[in-house]
């Protein structure tokens, strides 16, 4: 006879799309299969703005179908929801009657993208603390900042008004897939997604239009708001043999699903270190955040479900910093006349580092910045001699980047807040036992770990 139901739950990360089916059983919900790829989607040749970060749409569109091939396809044959989560804040602009072409195969259709731009990323730097003080005060909880995406739209605005003027369509990376699965004339996009861009009021949720028609903003542009966890539509196609018809939900933050993904007490904080690194406690049921945000501080209010908030410290600086340091090692090998892969300087750095289980040398490692401190960056001090092994270095740097989080959202309001456990999550976390070991040390809590794919686990969930 068929099988059970399956929901899938996809993650289009800063590094990687995630897959993840998930089957009901009498325990509950269970992950029966995962795959992850890697996007490479970044390129140094996109032509971005200075200090752009912008990435190729084709890519990530091109790893999410491997990663889909890549499972089993009886069981994407029984699949009746789908749900999505990806990078928040970035944007990526459409056209809303030609964003794919589709293709059939044996194993059923999928699409590519058509006249899509470039995804401009929550890492984009092009928009200048002068830039963003000269744009309009946003009636919103969440201060504005570069990477969000109606600041971006306002940087085209100035910069590059024609650019703007060959789409009709926008969203996130997440939101351009609901649109294109569901084959949506105007996206769709949740409240998390929406808070994420800027000039978005979640007490009333809607965009603030009239702020931004003053300054000439493209609201035609804006997609429509839908509550998070509701559905956005249904797929047109049999998407790589999963069936026409199957319910689409409205795409969501990847950091709401990670947490979703794991939260069960009140009591529990949430822990998430990928490509960036956030801290998060729930509040209080019936919480509203402010009306205005106060700038300088290092803790935002993230809409999550059911008209609950998260607090959240979300740092810039997570398993980033450790991949540029990785690049650092491999780049200074190559100027002495190695040729030594990145992929092998990871766990080599990590054994070398766990043979340190102590180091003097103090590492602050916002290479990044912070969007509460944009100008802060990175430093090294207490430098002795006998603490410059790789191990050494490696240490303390695992140890900047959860003392930087844990200054941001200190261990004593925690307690204040009655937390009770850590829940780690997040690829970094996964994959390196020296950033765990310094989790358990740093907080005074119980952890608890989770798994690499969270964030699409979390959205398979939610559905």
């Amino acid at each position: 006879g068929p099988g059970p139901t399956c929901v899938l739950g996809i993650d289009l990360g800063t590094t990687s799309v995630k897959a993840a089916l998930v089957t009901g059983t009498e325990r509950g919900l269970q992950l029966a299969q995962s795959c992850s790829r890697e996007t490479q989607a970044h390129g140094d040749n996109l032509g971005a703005a200075p200090q752009g970060m912008e990435q190729d749409v084709q890519k990530i569109i091109k790893a999410l179908n491997e990663c889909l091939v890549a499972l089993p396809q009886q069981q994407l044959q029984q699949v009746t929801h789908v749900g999505i989560s990806g990078q928040m804040h970035g944007v990526v602009f459409w056209k809303s009657d030609k964003g794919c072409k589709w293709s059939e195969s044996d194993t059923g259709a999928a699409f590519e993208p058509d006249q899509v731009s470039h995804l401009v990323t929550w890492q984009d730097g092009r928009c200048s603390p002068t830039f963003l003080t000269s744009l309009p005060l946003p009636q919103s909880h969440v201060s504005l900042a570069t990477g969000f995406g109606c600041a971006t739209i306002y940087w085209y605005l100035q910069n590059s008004p024609d650019f703007l003027k060959a789409y009709d369509a926008a969203g996130t990376i997440q939101d351009y897939v609901v649109a294109m699965l569901c084959d949506l004339k105007k996206p769709l996009m949740s409240i998390q997604n929406a808070a994420s861009w800027g000039y978005f009021n979640c007490r009333n949720k809607s965009w603030n239009t009239d702020i931004l028609k003053k300054s000439s903003f493209p609201v035609h542009l804006l997609p429509e708001v839908g509550d998070s966890g509701s559905i956005a539509g249904r797929t047109t196609r049999a998407w790589h043999g999963i069936p026409k018809g199957a319910k689409v939900g409205i795409a969501l933050g990847d950091f709401q699903c990670s947490v979703y993904s794991c939260l069960t007490e009140r009591t529990d904080a949430v822990l998430n270190i990928s490509t960036s690194a956030q801290l998060t406690i729930s509040m209080p049921l019936g919480f509203q955040p402010p009306e205005a945000p106060d700038p300088s501080s290092a803790v935002t209010y993230f809409p999550y479900f059911d008209g609950d908030y998260l607090a959240v410290a979300a740092s810039l600086n997570g398993g980033n910093v450790l991949a540029t340091f990785v690049g650092m090692v491999a780049q200074w090998a190559q100027e002495l006349g190695f040729q030594v892969q990145e992929s092998a300087i990871y766990p080599r750095i990590i054994q070398a580092a766990l043979a340190q289980k102590h180091s003097k040398l103090s590492v602050h490692p916002t290479i990044f910045g912070e969007r509460h401190l944009p100008e802060l960056l990175a430093s090294v001090s207490s430098i002795g001699a006998s603490e410059l092994s790789l191990g050494h270095v490696t240490r303390a740097l695992c140890r900047g980047l959860v003392e930087n989080l844990c200054s941001m959202l200190p261990v004593q309001h925690l307690e204040e807040m009655g937390v009770r456990r850590i829940l780690g999550s997040g690829s970094a976390l996964a994959r390196n036992e020296v950033l765990r070991q310094e989790v358990e040390r740093i907080f005074p809590f119980p952890v608890l770990y989770g798994k690499d794919v969270d964030a699409a686990v979390g959205a398979a969930m939610v559905m």
